[in-house]
């Protein structure tokens, strides 16, 4: 019997609040596989089991809140564990473990090999020849052996498999959403991921093979059709524990401090067209898309150095500023907003802020992203405009001082000059950066040069020397 304990999951986290088993008492679980969801007062993440075998007792119900260190479950031997001892072991000892364990461990492994694809990796391994092989050696005792070796031989590939097999059933929300929104059957899609399990590439690539056809004869009614009634409508439902300390933190930001926001339109047609020019080289040798974010954090981070007050924190009656630019960035989960921090982000190049926005959104969204990796932030960037909106009024999260949000890139006709002063309207790519602040410490005179210093550094798009690629 081995116990499932709650890990520490950083340095200020004591606690955590199961909020979804992942296996149910009888299931075999491989080894690292997902056992149960947990939320803490940073991040929800998944724990694993630490070894492999059978899940014997759940300690903990959906909804409690134990201390780091407590037992969640307990994982005894069972199929999974004993499975390759016919092959291994002298015939005598197949019978023993067959014995207790033949009617129970078929029923666990053997829906989801049914259900899914995934038994093509297990076809290498050899578990039908290796049933045979204790049943040729004991020619004295073949009557006896006889009658329990097809059943002995049944769960083999099924142990086996679920050894190297996550439940391919399990998918994450965000995963879920976009098989939704692409209107792919998960049923239908094989997994590549670790144990099956399948990712978000399964889905894109189950996308693009099934849905081109479809689209162009669904694009004419989607154009015209109201967007499909949310099956909440008419429900409650309790908050989630991130759903909490989110809105404690934002009551007591807002009763703690005075906030208000500075909002400047900037034309960011160089970056554009700096961009155009070098996305798809950027791919290739970075193999991130090459998005408006990254100039928007470097050029808000750059500017962070010059203006202190902007990166720093109000403790009592001191001011505190920050040695370093560590930018938190707001990530949309379906559990709620969450904000990893990017470290030291003024001395980044392009190329690292896309690698490193892409994989910290991805982890954020999965469930993967370690608490200390959200800890620590000095200043948010947040795109409201990644959903369509010009600007919105973001609010501070203390200890922080400020927080920028990037609206929408739209191309409208704007005032330009040419070199000698010739005033025309032009179709330029702008954009409107808001500025919420803590008015305890920060002045709106400090807001209006922070954000000119954003504006003139975007507006003259020379990023060539930051690319990095």
């Amino acid at each position: 019997m081995s116990e499932v304990v709650l890990p520490a999951l950083g340095e200020s986290v004591t606690e955590g609040t199961v909020t979804r088993w992942l296996k149910k008492v009888g299931d075999t679980v491989a080894v690292d596989e997902p056992l149960v969801e947990v939320s803490t007062d940073k991040v929800d993440t998944e724990i694993p089991s630490p070894v492999a075998g059978v899940l014997q007792q759940i300690l903990v119900q959906e909804d409690e809140t134990i201390e780091v260190g407590a037992v969640l479950a307990v994982v005894g031997d069972g199929a999974a564990a004993e499975a390759p001892a016919p092959a291994a072991a002298p015939p005598a000892s197949a019978p023993e473990s067959a014995a207790p364990v033949e009617p129970e461990a078929p029923a666990a492994p053997a829906a989801p090999v049914a259900e899914t694809p995934a038994p093509t990796p297990p076809a290498p391994v050899a578990a039908p020849p290796a049933a045979p092989a204790p049943v040729s050696p004991p020619a004295p005792v073949a009557a006896p052996v006889a009658p329990p070796a097809p059943v002995a031989a049944a769960p083999a590939t099924p142990a086996v498999a679920s050894e190297s097999e996550s439940d391919p059933n399990y998918v994450t929300p965000i995963v879920r959403k976009l098989a939704s929104d692409m209107g792919v059957d998960l049923a239908r899609v094989t997994g590549t991921g670790i144990g099956g399990r399948i990712r978000k590439e399964d889905v894109i690539a189950a996308g693009s093979q099934t849905s081109t056809p479809a689209a162009s004869t669904a694009a004419a009614p989607a154009a015209t059709s109201q967007a499909a009634p949310s099956p909440l409508r008419g429900t409650s439902e309790p908050m989630s524990r991130l759903r909490k300390v989110l809105a404690e933190r934002a009551v007591a930001s807002m009763q703690q401090s005075a906030q208000l926001t500075t909002v400047v339109e900037v034309d960011v047609t160089a970056v554009a067209q700096l961009r155009d020019r070098v996305k798809a080289d950027f791919l290739t040798k970075t193999g991130n898309k090459l998005s408006f974010m990254p100039f928007f954090t470097l050029a808000a981070a750059e500017a962070l150095r010059a203006h202190p007050k902007i990166n720093s924190t109000a403790e009592g009656d001191s001011i505190v500023y920050h040695d370093g630019e560590n930018i938190s960035f707001a990530v949309d989960t379906e559990r709620g907003l969450l904000t990893p921090v990017l470290r030291n982000t003024a001395s980044m190049t392009i190329a690292e802020l896309a690698r490193q926005i892409a994989d910290m959104a991805e982890r954020t969204r999965n469930n993967q992203l370690k608490p200390d990796e959200l800890s620590g932030g000095t200043f948010t960037v947040t795109n409201t405009g990644s959903r369509g909106a010009l600007f919105d009024t973001p609010v501070v999260f203390l200890p922080q001082s400020a927080i920028l949000g990037t609206g929408i890139v739209t191309k409208r006709p704007a005032v330009v000059k040419d070199a000698s002063g010739n005033e025309a309207i032009a179709i330029r790519s702008m954009v409107y950066l808001a500025l919420s602040y803590d008015h305890r410490i920060i002045d709106g005179a400090d807001a209006s040069r922070y954000l000119s210093d954003v504006k003139m550094r975007l507006e003259a798009g020379a990023f060539e020397p930051n690319l990095g690629i």
